[in-house]
């Protein structure tokens, strides 16, 4: 019969050491990371602090100190693929619909490795009031970040409604995403590109209508 072998003791604290080694790391990607897997594993409307937490490898105040909700995990990720797309900065060379679809473009590459994740929790938060309630703003303030880096005018009530136009664009792009399984993302370009090209019609439209009016007066 075989010796069984015995597992050496562990040294004392040695678990303590090994959650401080963790928490050395940053914790908002711990946490944002763990959150992703779990999404694909659990669902997102089933999914707790504390699930999170262990899967991080942290403790539950650990992550409220950086997320008080799912929603704020939420958001912390669209920051992260926002930094992550406007790593390289917009082309200078080219059009402003240019270096909109670059960058947005640049989002759905962003989130390419994570999409069974994503495309879970797009299934679920529709049924998280604080999910829907936190998205939604911070969808506006990444598609102020593209137009920003982009070097489009923000900062005006016409600025207002080209976030907001850019949002509902993005938005179309990124329901055709969740469906678009080519490598090249084929459809999600062709539907983004017919919406910025669609709102750079409309713009030049309300270039010329306003011309005229200036004129007439």
């Amino acid at each position: 019969m075989a010796a069984i072998k015995k597992d050496k003791p562990r040294p004392p604290g040695a678990g303590k050491k090994r959650r401080r080694q963790s928490k050395k790391a940053d914790p908002a990607a711990r946490i944002i990371d763990a959150a992703l897997a779990l999404s694909v594993s659990q669902g997102w409307r089933r999914l707790t602090l504390a699930a999170i937490a262990e899967e991080a490898g942290l403790e539950v105040a650990d992550v409220r100190a950086q997320f008080s909700c799912k929603a704020g995990i939420l958001q912390g990720l669209i920051r992260r693929i926002d930094e992550q797309a406007l790593m390289d900065g917009a082309d200078e060379g080219s059009s402003h619909r240019d270096r909109l679809f670059d960058l947005l473009m640049r989002r759905f590459d962003a989130l390419t490795p994570v999409k069974p994740a994503v495309t879970a929790i797009a299934r679920d938060a529709w049924c998280d009031p604080a999910a829907v309630l936190v998205t939604g703003p911070s969808l506006w303030c990444s598609m102020s970040r593209m137009l920003d880096a982009a070097g489009i005018n923000t900062r005006s009530l016409l600025g207002a409604a080209r976030i907001k136009g850019l949002g509902l664009i993005y938005a179309n792009a990124f329901r055709v995403w969740l469906g678009d399984d080519s490598e090249d993302m084929a459809k999600t370009m062709a539907a983004l590109d017919k919406g910025l090209r669609c709102a750079e019609r409309l713009q030049q439209k309300f270039r010329d209508e306003r011309e005229t009016g200036a004129q007439a007066a």
